[in-house]
C-alpha cells in the first residue's frame, strides 16, 4: 500500500469557523459560484492540536519562543550559574534557524522580536530539538564564545534527529541546517462548501443588568455584529504511507506505531471541528460520509467536482448521492489503481458500487488496522 486517502462530508449549521483579515467566513470562488471555505491550515491545527491527538504522546511544539522554552526547562533542572548563562545568551539561541526576519514582517513586529529575543523563523520542534538546544547551554560550561561557536557549528550540522508523529505528518520547512526539513506526507486540501454560499451577519447588544437601576433609558450597553454562514463542506486528504515511513526511520519503534497514528488521525478528522467563534455558535458537526481508500499506486484523486454544480437542497443527502455518482464515473474511466474503498454514511442513502459499507466508525477503523498489518 502507497497512499490512503481520506473523503469526509459535513454540514454545519449557523457558524465562522475559519475566518478571513475582516472576520468573516472564509470562501472561495468554484465553477462559477461562491462556496464556504474552511483553510487547510486551519484544519491541521484543529486536528493537531485536538486531545485525540495528545493520545499519541509527545508531539512538536511550533513556535518562535524557543529560547523562552529553553529557560523554562532549564529553570527546572540546572543550578544558578547555568541559569544566569542561559538567560544572558537567549540573543544567541535566538539566532538558531533562519537568520534575516520575515520580509512581510512589519518593522514594529521585527523590534518586538529583538526585544523578546524570538527566533526569525517559526519553527516546528520535537522534543529532541530543544533538548538539543538545552545541551548547547550545558556543554558550554559558562564559556559565551564555546556557546557561540557550537551554534555556529548546529547551523552547518545537517544532523538528522528523531521527529514527532505530528512532524511526520504535516512536515515542516526549515532555512538552515540546525534542523533537518520534513516534507510533508499528509497532503490536506482546503474544505469547499457543496453548496453555494449565502453569508449573514448577526446584530447582537449586550444589556448591563443593573442598566434600568442607574439609567433612565432602556438601551443596550454594546451593539455589535458577526458574519456567519451555513455550510457542507467536503474534506480530501492524500495520505503517503512511504513518505510517513521515511520520515519515521529514525524514530524508536515509530514505524510500528504507524497503525495506531493513522487510526489517531481518522478519530481527529471524523470527531473535531474548528475553534473559530464555537463560543457564539457551538458549531460541532460530526461528518455525514466519510469514504476512505487504499491505493496501491500513488495517484491522489479528490472527488470535488462531484459539486461543480451546487447542491441547493438536503444537503447531507443530496451531496453523498453527488459524491457516490462522482466516485463511479471516475472509477469506469480512469484506473485510479484502488485496491480497497470504505464508505460510512450516517443516513444510510447510498453507496458506490465498488466499496464496502461500514456500519459505524469503529468498524472503518478495524478495516484500516487490517489494511497496515
Amino acid at each position: 500500500m502507497s497512499m490512503i486517502q481520506f473523503h469526509i462530508l459535513r454540514n454545519y449549521a449557523a457558524s465562522n469557523l475559519n475566518r478571513d483579515e475582516i472576520g468573516a467566513p472564509k470562501t472561495a470562488i468554484f465553477a462559477g459560484s461562491q462556496r464556504g471555505r474552511i483553510s487547510s491550515q486551519c484544519l491541521k491545527r484543529a486536528w493537531r492540536s485536538s486531545d485525540i491527538f495528545k493520545n499519541l504522546g509527545p508531539l512538536g511544539i511550533r513556535t518562535k519562543y524557543m529560547p523562552g522554552l529553553v529557560i523554562e526547562q532549564l529553570e527546572k533542572t540546572a543550578d544558578d550559574k547555568t541559569l544566569a548563562f542561559a538567560k544572558k545568551n537567549e540573543k544567541l539561541l535566538a539566532g538558531i534557524g533562519k537568520t534575516k526576519p520575515d520580509k512581510n514582517e512589519k518593522q514594529e513586529e521585527r523590534e518586538k522580536s529583538k526585544n523578546l529575543n524570538k527566533t526569525a523563523q517559526l519553527i516546528f520542534y520535537s522534543q529532541q530539538d530543544i533538548e538539543t538546544c538545552i545541551n548547547l547551554i550545558l556543554s558550554a560550561d559558562l564559556d559565551e564564545k564555546k556557546l557561540k561557536n557550537d551554534i555556529t557549528q548546529l547551523k552547518k550540522s545537517k544532523i538528522i534527529k528523531p521527529i514527532t508523529f505530528d512532524i511526520a505528518l504535516f512536515g515542516r520547512m526549515v532555512t538552515d541546517n540546525s534542523f533537518s526539513q520534513v516534507d510533508t506526507s499528509l497532503q490536506v486540501a482546503h474544505a469547499l462548501s457543496t453548496n453555494r454560499v449565502n453569508q449573514e451577519s448577526d446584530y447582537f447588544t449586550a444589556v448591563d443588568d443593573l442598566g434600568a437601576k442607574y439609567r433612565e433609558d432602556a438601551g443596550a450597553e454594546h451593539l455589535g455584529d458577526c458574519d456567519f454562514n451555513s455550510c457542507c463542506y467536503y474534506e480530501y486528504a492524500a495520505l503517503d504511507i512511504d513518505q510517513l515511513k521515511r520520515n519515521l526511520q529514525f524514530s524508536d519503534d515509530a514505524k510500528e506505531k504507524i497503525p495506531y497514528l493513522i487510526s489517531t488521525l481518522l478519530l481527529a478528522m471524523v470527531y473535531t471541528s474548528p475553534s473559530g467563534k464555537q463560543n457564539s455558535f457551538a458549531a460541532h458537526s460530526l461528518p455525514s460520509v466519510v469514504c476512505l481508500e487504499k491505493k496501491d499506486k500513488k495517484i491522489p484523486v479528490s472527488y470535488i467536482n462531484a459539486f461543480e454544480e451546487p447542491v441547493s437542497y438536503n444537503y447531507s443527502i443530496e451531496s453523498a448521492k453527488r459524491l457516490a455518482s462522482e466516485i463511479d464515473k471516475t472509477d469506469s474511466k480512469f484506473n485510479t489503481a484502488i485496491t480497497k474503498r470504505l464508505w460510512f454514511d450516517i443516513n444510510d442513502s447510498c453507496a458506490p458500487d465498488n466499496a464496502e459499507v461500514t456500519a459505524s466508525i469503529e468498524e472503518m477503523l478495524e478495516q484500516v488496522a487490517d489494511w497496515l498489518q
